[in-house]
């Protein structure tokens, strides 16, 4: 088996009471805005790009660092290892951009905290929201976890 890593950050988006999931019905699953770092680019420049380009929403602000982690998992039968850095980030406005095609696998939605956190498909992604849910304020960091084990493309 080929062992496969890469850099990847990705971004919690908050509106009020609401935070941002994209929902991928060709793989039935729900998932948090990410993906690979490009060369020359930093996490939270892939991060904002990253939100863009799959969700469309345009006027976006990083609002905290929720940290890094790593997850393994086997796709296609690789070994995958990625490090993958996350932000808490506020939506500023409904300015949206047009979307490549390849971006319309993800359909955007926004589910209120806690639908979102028992809604995403990877328990990774689950102790994203917790994150940020304690960097937004709006709970404390006790149970709010942190040692999830990494799971999912």
């Amino acid at each position: 088996m080929r062992a496969v890593r890469y850099q990847a950050a990705g971004g919690v988006v908050v509106d009020d009471a609401q935070v941002l999931v994209l929902l991928r019905p060709s793989r039935g699953e729900i998932r948090l805005p990410k993906g690979h770092v490009e060369r020359g680019e930093s996490a939270p420049q892939t991060a904002l790009r990253e939100v863009r380009e799959e969700s469309g929403y345009a006027d976006l602000a990083i609002a905290a660092d929720l940290g890094h982690r790593t997850v393994e998992f086997t796709y296609q039968g690789d070994h995958v290892i990625r490090d993958e850095q996350y932000y808490l980030v506020r939506l500023r406005s409904t300015q949206r951009v047009d979307r490549k095609a390849k971006e319309h696998q993800f359909t955007p939605a926004w589910m209120d905290w806690e639908r979102a956190a028992e809604a995403l498909t990877f328990a990774a992604e689950r102790e994203w929201v917790r994150r940020a849910k304690v960097a937004a304020g709006l709970a404390d960091a006790e149970g709010a976890g942190g040692g999830l084990p990494g799971q999912g493309p």
